[in-house]
Parts: structure tokens; sequence; C-alpha cells
């Protein structure tokens, strides 16, 4: 007993501290400033990028008329009108590729994740990283070849949406995987434990747990493409005014706006180029901001 006091009374041994040797210390602080550097040289030529755009676009976007009204009217030399029709022409070209590719996407994510077996999932899976190599130009001139040429559909606005969505597709089935993946393999188990249906333990448990990251993940898949050319120059012309109809006419977008003002070299042409760049630019990161914060929203509410 007395033994057993005594050992209780007895202070614990200190404990144990790791030495790091004068090499791995140098070695580390080496790795740090070579990082370091790194991402100082990457930073360098992107805010060089955006101090140049911001400098040369922002008089152009505090122009009276710059976000209410079309370039209908207005002559090559005369700075005037704005980027409304071209803004209208992107910001719904994007949402229609979204309505096509976010329910495609995320359907062949849970196939892929919660039934994926066999033969069907290797092949998908494989499509699936070959679609997601595939250059813009590529998918513009499949959706020309087979909608247009084959099918005989005009050049519209719909056909930009659909290369679109072959270029957002792979992205919201990748992330929509991968945030499945993270759903604790104990809920899904818990539910069935209590004989609930697969189908309804997808909708009802495995969905709303990942939800925050896969609508994300969709929004900066549709930030991804807001900023494509090739699709808008091969399957739709341009147009200085605005057009509502997505399956017929002309309809322009920030990018052809771009494109198509090259071949101005008067001043005027120049700051609209400037200024649709730096519009484009603010629309993407929008777009990137809503994603955080719905992200946050839906975590907290979760939590």
């Amino acid at each position: 007993m007395t033994a057993d006091i005594d050992s209780l009374e007895r202070p614990s041994a200190s404990p144990t501290f790791i030495t790091i040797s004068p090499g791995r210390r140098v070695k580390d602080l080496v790795a740090r400033i070579l990082v370091t550097g790194a991402f100082l040289l990457a930073l360098v030529p992107l805010l060089w990028l955006l101090w140049t755009v911001v400098k040369r676009g922002f008089p152009a976007i505090t122009s009276a008329a710059w976000w209410t009204h079309s370039l209908q009217g207005v002559l090559p030399e005369q700075f005037a009108g704005g980027v409304y029709h071209a803004l209208y022409g992107t910001i719904v070209q994007a949402l229609i590729a979204a309505v096509l590719a976010v329910p495609l996407g995320i359907m062949v994510a849970i196939h892929l994740v919660e039934y994926g077996l066999g033969r069907l999932a290797r092949v998908t899976t494989f499509l699936v990283d070959v679609l997601s190599g595939v250059p813009s130009i590529v998918a513009a001139l499949f959706v020309f070849s087979v909608w247009i040429s084959t099918l005989g559909f005009q050049q519209s606005a719909l056909a930009v949406s659909l290369a679109l969505v072959l270029l957002m597709l792979p992205v919201v089935i990748r992330n929509t995987e991968e945030m499945l993946r993270l759903v604790p393999d104990e809920l899904r188990e818990a539910s069935y434990a209590l004989g609930v249906p697969k189908w309804k333990t997808i909708v009802r448990i495995v969905l709303p747990t990942a939800l925050s990251g896969i609508i994300s993940g969709v929004l900066l898949a549709l930030a991804r493409v807001m900023g494509e050319t090739a699709p808008v120059l091969v399957l739709v012309g341009y147009s200085r005014s605005i057009n509502f109809d997505v399956f017929q006419g002309n309809m322009a977008s920030l990018p052809l706006l771009i494109y198509s003002e090259l071949t101005n070299p008067l001043p005027a042409g120049q700051q609209r180029i400037w200024g649709a760049a730096l519009t484009l630019i603010i629309v993407i990161g929008v777009v990137y901001v809503l994603a955080a914060v719905v992200n946050r929203f839906l975590a907290r509410k979760r939590s």
C-alpha cells in the first residue's frame, strides 16, 4: 500500500522533446523560401494583368449607359452605349448550360458513387476523364457538326449553350462525385438499419449532407464557362443589339464583343474592349464570391 502511495506521489517523468538537426532546419528554411518565392513570382503577372484591366476598363464601366444600353446605332468612332446586350447573352447562355448540365452531372455522379459497379461505371469514368480534357474549340465544332450541319438547326445562343454543357458537365460530375464520397458511410448504414430504401437515403441523407459542396462546385463550373470564346465564335453571330430569342438569330456575349471590337483600332473600340474585359472579370468574381457565401451559409446551417 505504501509503495502504491509512493508511486502516486512520485512526479511524472518530464516530456520528451524531439530535437531537430541543423540540417533539417536549413532544408525547411530553403523550402519555405522557394515556395514563397514561387508564389510571389506567380502573383506578379496576375496582379499586373488585373491592374492593367482595371486601369484601362474603369472609365468605361463607370459611364452612365454602360450597364443599361446596347451598341445599337453606335458608330465605331463613337464611345456611347454599353454592354447590356452582351452581358445578357453571357448570363443567359451560361444559365441554359447550367440547367442542362447540373441535373445530368449530379445523376451521373450519384450513379458512380452509389451504384457504380461493373463495366458501365468504368466506361462512364473513362468518358468523363476524356471529356474533361476536350478543348473548347473541339466541343464547339462537335456541336456545329451535329446540331447545325447534320440536324439543320440555325446558329443560335442555344447551340452555344450545348457546347458549354460539354465543358461544364465533367466539372460538375467530378465535384459532385468528390462531395458524395466525403459523406461518412456511417450515415448510410444507419439509414439502412432503420429500413430506409437506398434511393430515399440518397435523397434525404447523402445529398443534403453534400449540398454545400455541390452548389459551390456548380457555381465554380458556371464561372468557368462564362469566359469561353471558341463556342461563341463558331456557333453564333455577333449582334450590336439585344436579342431575347435563344433559338434563332445572333446574340452578343462579352467574349464575342471583345473579339468583334478587335478590328476597331479607334480609341472608342479600345475602350469598349477593356471595359468588356473588366465587366467579364467582375461577373466571374461575383459568381466566385457567391459560391463562397453559399458554401459558408449552408455549412453553418448544417452545423
